[in-house]
C-alpha cells in the first residue's frame, strides 16, 4: 500500500513540473518595437582638416524585435546618422543610412538579474547589415557592409514600456569614401568605425501581461488543464488509511505487530512539498494539494506538532536565500494557522539554499524552491 501512495505522490510532482515546462513558452509576449535617438562619433576614416564634435548630433534608430524565448531573439533595425563639421573643421554635411539584422541576448535573464531587481534589465546585440554613405562632397552613394554590436540597458516603466540606453559600435567594410566625403579612402576591409549612444523606448506588443524581457520561465504558469487529474490523484491518496497494521514474519516463534503511520512517513520523507515560483514567497496554486494532506493529518492527530522547513534555490546571495526560505515557511505557517491549527504546534525552520539540488539545471531549481514538513 505504501508503494501505491508513493507512486501517487510522485505523480503529483511530475504533473506540476511537466505543466510548467509545457505552458511557460506561451505565457509572455515576444514582439516589441524599439525607437531611440542620441549622439554619434564617426571615428575613422576622415580627410585632413575634417572633424566632427565629440560627440555630435545626431543618430536615430527604429527596430522591431522578436524573442524566441526569454533569453534569445532577433531584431531588424534601421539607423540614420548625421555627420557635420565642428567649428574648427572644413565644412561638410554627410548622411549615413543602415539596415541590420541582429541576434539579441537577454543578459538580464542569463545573469539572473531577477535575484536582485525586477526593474533593471540588460540586452546584448550583434549582427550584420547594409549601409550607405552620402555627402555633399560627392555624388551618389558609397555602399558598404557593416558589423554592429552593443549593449542596451533597460528600466522597466510598466509591462508595456521600458526606457532604454544603448551604446553600439559599427564597423564598415569596403568603405570607399571618408566620412566627410572629400577623399576616396579606398579601404576594402573593416576600416570604418562609428560609436553611437542613444536613449529610447521599448514598446511591448501582445495580449499577455509580461514580455520575454522580464519573464522568468517558472512564473505565471497556468496549470488549469491539470486540475482534474490532480484532483483524482488527491482523492485516491485521501482514501488510503493513515495507519495500517502490519504483521511481520515470525521470528523465533514470536509474531511482531507494527502500527505504521503511513501518511506521517510520507510527510517526513518529503513526498508532500509546497512549491514556489522564482523569487516568490507565495505558494503556487496547485501546492494546496500537499497542504491539504498535511492539514488533514494535523487535524486527525491533535497531539502532533510540525516543523515547516523552507528552502530556496542556489541562485543569489546566501543571506537573501536565507530570508526568502524563512518567508516561504512563514507564509505556509500562516495558512495552517488560518485553517485552525494552533501556532504552538508549528515551528518554522529557514534552511536557506538547498545545496542538494543541481544549481545549473532550471528544472532542478524548480524543485529546490519549496517547503517540506516533519511531523513530531
Amino acid at each position: 500500500m505504501k508503494k501505491i501512495v508513493i507512486t501517487l505522490a510522485f505523480a503529483l510532482g511530475l504533473i506540476h513540473v511537466n505543466a510548467q515546462t509545457e505552458s511557460s513558452a506561451n505565457s509572455y509576449n515576444k514582439w516589441s518595437v524599439e525607437l531611440a535617438g542620441g549622439l554619434t562619433k564617426p571615428q575613422r576614416p576622415f580627410s585632413a582638416g575634417y572633424t566632427t564634435a565629440t560627440p555630435s548630433p545626431w543618430v536615430g534608430d527604429l527596430g522591431v524585435r522578436y524573442m524566441f524565448n526569454n533569453k534569445f531573439g532577433l531584431k531588424a533595425d534601421f539607423g540614420y546618422n548625421s555627420f557635420t563639421a565642428k567649428s574648427s573643421s572644413i565644412d561638410f554635411d554627410s548622411r549615413y543610412y543602415r539596415v541590420d539584422l541582429q541576434a539579441v541576448a537577454n543578459l538580464g535573464r542569463i545573469m539572473n538579474f531577477e535575484t536582485w531587481t525586477n526593474t533593471f534589465g540588460l540586452l546584448g546585440h550583434a549582427g550584420f547589415g547594409y549601409a550607405q554613405l552620402r555627402s555633399d562632397n560627392f555624388r551618389g552613394a558609397d555602399e558598404m557592409g557593416n558589423f554592429i554590436a552593443g549593449v542596451t540597458g533597460q528600466i522597466k516603466l510598466s509591462n508595456r514600456v521600458a526606457l532604454t540606453g544603448d551604446f553600439s559600435t559599427i564597423l564598415n567594410a569596403s568603405q570607399d569614401h571618408t566620412f566627410d566625403g572629400a577623399y576616396l579612402a579606398g579601404n576594402r576591409g573593416y576600416s570604418g568605425l562609428i560609436f553611437n549612444g542613444t536613449v529610447g523606448l521599448n514598446v511591448y506588443l501582445g495580449k499577455n501581461t509580461k514580455h520575454a524581457d522580464w519573464t522568468v520561465v517558472s512564473e505565471n504558469v497556468d496549470l488549469s488543464a491539470y486540475d482534474n487529474r490532480i484532483a483524482d490523484l488527491e482523492n485516491q491518496i485521501k482514501n488510503i488509511p493513515s495507519k495500517q497494521v502490519v504483521v511481520e514474519k515470525p521470528v523465533n516463534n514470536t509474531t511482531v505487530v507494527n502500527d505504521k503511520d503511513v501518511v506521517k512517513e510520507l510527510i517526513n520523507d518529503k513526498y508532500y512539498s509546497v512549491y514556489f515560483d522564482f523569487n516568490k514567497a507565495t505558494p503556487i496554486e496547485n501546492s494546496t494539494a500537499a497542504i491539504d494532506v498535511v492539514l488533514t493529518y494535523l487535524r486527525k492527530n491533535p497531539s502532533a506538532s510540525l516543523d515547516i522547513i523552507g528552502y530556496a534555490d542556489q541562485v543569489g546571495k546566501a543571506e537573501y536565500n536565507e530570508k526568502l526560505s524563512n518567508q516561504r515557511a512563514e507564509n505556509v505557517k500562516t495558512i495552517f494557522e488560518k485553517a485552525g491549527i494552533a501556532s504552538s504546534r508549528l515551528n518554522v525552520i529557514p534552511a536557506g539554499a538547498d545545496t542538494s539540488i543541481q544549481k545549473d539545471s532550471e528544472e532542478a531549481r524548480r524543485l529546490a524552491r519549496r517547503v517540506t514538513f516533519k511531523v513530531k
